[in-house]
């Protein structure tokens, strides 16, 4: 079996949690600055000898917990590990690069995104709302806001029609409900309490409450319902729909933030962690109504992200870095991993729904990269075609990944790994 024999040698072992790919665990002599193109040729011709595999695969080597990157010796020298021992080479089957499947070109700037099932919610700069289908179909659209749509939410992941909520610097929020085939939205409550521009709203696990933060410094918690309580009063039919929509006011009010908050994040169904431009991201225990921690940093931060899969945080900051945080942890800095790639600010971050290792980014840069956590000095891709900058971003439906910004246009790739 040809593995580039020149030069010094080291001992490698193949491990592998994917027992469909699984080759005998036995040492192997290959040269030192041996790299993961021909690790790969390597692993394929194993394949190929003990399972009779023959189609061609594209892997991934961790060593020491990292994906491979460097010719092995160099990566082994980053982790000061002699070459003198037997070297574990764990295998994962490589993420395959997203695919560009649609932009969808909007009137204004790009403020907010998220995707339920095959339908986008957008919110633009020039106050629309509007719906489309991943397919690029362009389903709903309407003006109620009277200024910049900044985020906006689906009330149900599971279920679309079970509504949504935009916010806007119009100093309200507006709750929605529509069926696919509606031509407009319908805008039912209004959300009221903040004084200043409002840019950002997250919704509760179990869709029973929603929160929203913004340049007031104020984290507003509320009722997700949109059924209209009973000492409502209807509006007049003659008038202008949005000046009188029943009005709702927070149930908590939240003060501890001492600038604009950039992100809203529920991690369990009392308990928030918002970003904000003060330096800090916070955690609220809703149900106690305070603060039950907080990370501080030395940049504003312009967005965050939890994931429910590896119970951490990953946010960006007023410069071109990514920082991932173990609000859990007891020992050293919360920050465990810097990510550096993009060449301006990072203003819009999510995490993978279904792959605890996953993110994506967008930046300033007018670039989207896709990342994984066991690389941190590179992405694993770029997703390019924005000629502006990028303001959102969104991954909630495990198939597509989305981005928007100030080209007007918002970019759709097809996850080939999603489920």
């Amino acid at each position: 079996m040809d593995t580039g024999d020149s030069g010094p040698q080291l001992e490698i072992c193949f491990i592998t949690k994917q027992d469909i790919y699984a080759v005998p665990s036995v040492p192997f002599s290959v040269p030192q600055d041996i790299n993961n193109v021909h690790l790969n040729k390597l692993l394929n011709e194993l394949l190929r000898d003990y399972t009779g595999q023959l189609k061609q695969v594209q892997f991934d080597f961790l060593v020491n917990g990292q994906i491979l990157r460097l010719p092995l010796v160099d990566h082994l020298k980053d982790f000061n590990v002699s070459t003198e021992t037997t070297i574990d080479v764990e295998y994962i089957e490589r993420t395959e690069a997203p695919e560009p499947e649609n932009a969808l070109l909007h009137d204004d700037w790009i403020g907010g995104v998220q995707v339920a099932d095959k339908w986008v919610l957008t919110g633009c700069y020039d106050h629309s709302v509007n719906i489309w289908t991943v397919h690029g179909k362009h389903e709903s659209m309407s003006q109620e806001h009277t200024n910049m749509v900044k985020s906006v939410s689906w009330l149900k992941q599971s279920d679309p029609e079970g509504g949504f909520v935009t916010v806007s610097h119009d100093l309200t929020g507006m709750l929605w409900t529509w069926r696919p085939g509606d031509i407009l939205p319908l805008p039912v409550i209004m959300l009221r309490g903040h004084s200043r521009a409002i840019d950002s709203v997250g919704v509760s696990p179990n869709s029973e409450r929603l929160a929203t933060g913004g340049c007031d410094t104020h984290l507003k918690v509320w009722s997700a319902s949109v059924d209209v309580d009973d000492n409502y009063e209807p509006r007049p039919k003659k008038i202008k729909p949005n000046t009188h929509l029943p009005s709702r006011t927070p149930i908590h009010t939240l003060q501890g933030h001492k600038e604009n908050i950039v992100s809203v994040q529920w991690l369990e169904p009392q308990l928030i962690c918002t970003a904000s431009m003060d330096h800090t991201i916070k955690l609220w225990d809703t149900e106690l109504g305070g603060l039950q921690s907080e990370i501080v940093a030395e940049k504003a931060f312009l967005d965050a992200s939890w994931s429910h899969l590896c119970r951490s945080i990953i946010a960006c900051s007023a410069d071109r870095h990514i920082r991932l945080y173990d609000p859990r942890s007891t020992e050293g800095s919360v920050c465990k991993m810097i990510f550096t790639s993009h060449s301006l600010w990072v203003s819009a971050i999510t995490w993978s729904q279904t792959d605890d290792h996953l993110f994506m980014s967008g930046s300033y840069d007018e670039c989207v990269k896709l990342w994984d956590t066991r690389c941190p000095k590179a992405p694993l891709y770029d997703l390019s075609g924005h000629q502006g900058k990028v303001l959102c971003v969104d991954w909630s439906n495990p198939k597509h990944l989305v981005s928007g910004g100030t080209d007007n246009s918002l970019h759709i790739f097809k996850n080939r790994h999603g489920n």
